[in-house]
């Protein structure tokens, strides 16, 4: 320890503030990647949150004691705990999302609510229902609805309800497709509301769907697409993947026809009705005798002697009513018939052996080609009377080698690190070692203790020096050592030249080397100390 304390002592003030101030970055760095090293891993909790769904979300993760960092309208947290707060924070209803849905209703008591404030709070609860519905999906971060009813008004008639509906997307944008499916959700669920009476507007302002679609275009491409991916899984199952290329041309009608037919069939009668009417009429008289009073009175015989006669008559009448076979046929042919197909097959060839061992490229079987040409006519549905054709080759494919890299995963994959992170520990270890190697080392590698803490060491030591006086090659004297060991300097071996006085000066004698060699020292402090100590080192060596 006393050791310790005489460098600390000899040192000068300037390589003691030195030796403090490294000490101090060391300790300043080291403390740094400490806690770099053991700060977690800061990873995206919820972002675009309005403002006061946010603050629920940093007062309820205070409560807890979690650590988190609010960047901008982000708030982060630690990897590891991310799912676990997210499921505890959906649990009591945060973030609360700033569309209210039907609950607002159970908010209105019977006492005190008119008609327009049930209308008006109805209507509000439907915006955020639809709200919520249309967040559901993945692609949408936030969504505002805004429905323009006409109200429970009776004396309203011919207005029809409008909406419109502005999207924030997740990220990327907001397809036609899907805006049209917005447009449908919010008009199936607004009695009386057509989807052309919707309006979508994303994030950047623009009116999604503002131009009338244009009706596709009548052509072949789908459904060669479809063709030839069927033939190409089916040829590939059995020839390897890459060893089948397939095209498929599709002619397609382009023109619509309707055809309608009515025909009567005049055989074909069907009765339809039947109607039957029978008639009998019966008829009696009495003829040939004289009128007399006897015959007029009813207790008399009216006879009179006459003659009797009667008469009867019956009548059958049918009526059947028939219909005539009828055929009435409506043909409405669309556009995208397919008129004609062309497919085009080309199989690699195989590879065998030859008679020197090397691998060549054969065709294949005539067999397995008609083989796979009824499996090919099968899929596409061939038709010869359509004026189908399939062509199938059997020929050698160049080998193309594929583009990019493979994916494969790295070692720092296996480590829960960033590259912001690594950046950071590298740059601060670095340092570290730069500190450590280049300033505190040499500091601390040198050899500045005074012959004070030497003097027992050397007590014995008999030192032979060889030092030249640049007028002679005269070495000094042992008298000139001893003092000079007295006055807390040692001599080097080699390499210290004394200078000659000035022509003019004052000489001084040369039985006094020991004042002259004093003088010297004075003039070149710093000099005499560095030839000094590597006199010293040598003799420790030697």
């Amino acid at each position: 320890m006393q050791q310790y304390l005489n460098v600390w002592l000899n040192l000068g003030l300037k390589r003691q503030l030195i030796v403090i101030a490294t000490t101090g970055a060391m300790f300043f760095a080291i403390l740094t990647m400490a806690r770099m090293t053991t700060a977690p891993s800061m990873t995206l909790l919820y972002a675009g949150l309005e403002s006061s769904a946010a603050g629920d979300v940093v007062r309820s993760l205070e409560q807890r004691g979690v650590v988190f960092e609010v960047r901008g309208g982000s708030i982060y947290v630690d990897n590891k705990e991310r799912d676990q707060l997210r499921l505890t924070l959906a649990s009591e209803g945060l973030p609360a999302n700033g569309n209210r849905g039907y609950e607002l209703l159970d908010q209105l008591t019977g006492f005190g609510t008119t008609s327009q404030m049930f209308d008006a709070a109805y209507w509000r609860a439907k915006e955020g229902e639809l709200a919520r519905t249309i967040v559901a999906n993945p692609a949408i971060a936030m969504a505002r609805v805004h429905i323009a009813s006409t109200g429970s008004n009776p004396f309203q008639r011919g207005v029809t309800p409008k909406a419109s509906v502005s999207l924030t997307p997740n990220g990327g944008g907001i397809s036609p497709a899907q805006g049209k499916a917005v447009r449908f959700l919010v008009a199936s669920a607004v009695a009386g509301l057509a989807p052309e009476d919707v309006a979508v507007i994303d994030a950047n302002g623009s009116l999604i769907g503002a131009t009338e679609e244009t009706a596709p275009t009548v052509g072949g491409d789908d459904k060669a697409k479809v063709l030839r991916d069927r033939v190409q899984r089916l040829l590939e199952a059995r020839v390897g993947f890459g060893n089948a290329v397939v095209e498929v041309s599709v002619d397609t009608v382009t023109e619509s026809e309707a055809i309608r037919e009515h025909r009567f069939d005049p055989e074909g009668r069907v009765a339809i009705s039947s109607d039957t009417e029978e008639r009998t009429n019966t008829a009696e008289g009495t003829g040939g005798g004289d009128v007399t009073v006897a015959s007029n009175l009813p207790d008399q015989g009216g006879d009179g002697g006459g003659d009797k006669s009667s008469s009867q008559n019956s009548e059958t009448r049918e009526r059947i009513n028939y219909e005539v076979s009828e055929t009435e046929r409506e043909i409405i042919r669309a556009p995208g018939a397919i008129k004609r197909l062309s497919v085009a097959v080309l199989v690699n060839e195989t590879t065998a052996l030859n008679d020197a061992g090397q691998q060549v490229s054969q065709p294949r079987d005539p067999e397995e080609m008609e083989a796979l040409r009824e499996l090919v006519s099968s899929a596409v549905g061939f038709d010869e009377e359509r004026g189908d054709i399939i062509t199938l080759k059997s020929m050698a494919l160049q080998s193309v080698a594929p583009s990019g890299t493979a994916a494969s995963t790295s070692l720092m994959d296996q480590f829960d690190l960033d590259l912001l992170s690594a950046i950071q520990m590298v740059v601060l270890a670095v340092v570290t070692l730069i500190l450590g190697l280049f300033v505190i080392r040499p500091v601390l590698s040198r050899d500045i203790s005074g012959v004070p803490a030497l003097d027992d060491s050397l007590a014995g030591a008999s030192f032979q020096p060889e030092r030249s006086v640049q007028s002679g090659e005269n070495n000094l004297p042992a008298v000139l050592e001893a003092e000079v060991l007295e006055n807390g300097v040692s001599l080097p071996s080699q390499g210290a030249v004394v200078q000659q006085p000035v022509a003019g000066e004052e000489e001084t004698t040369l039985e006094d080397p020991v004042a002259r060699l004093r003088n010297m020292i004075g003039d070149r402090q710093d000099e005499t100390v560095e030839i000094l100590r590597g006199w010293l080192e040598d003799k420790e060596k030697a």
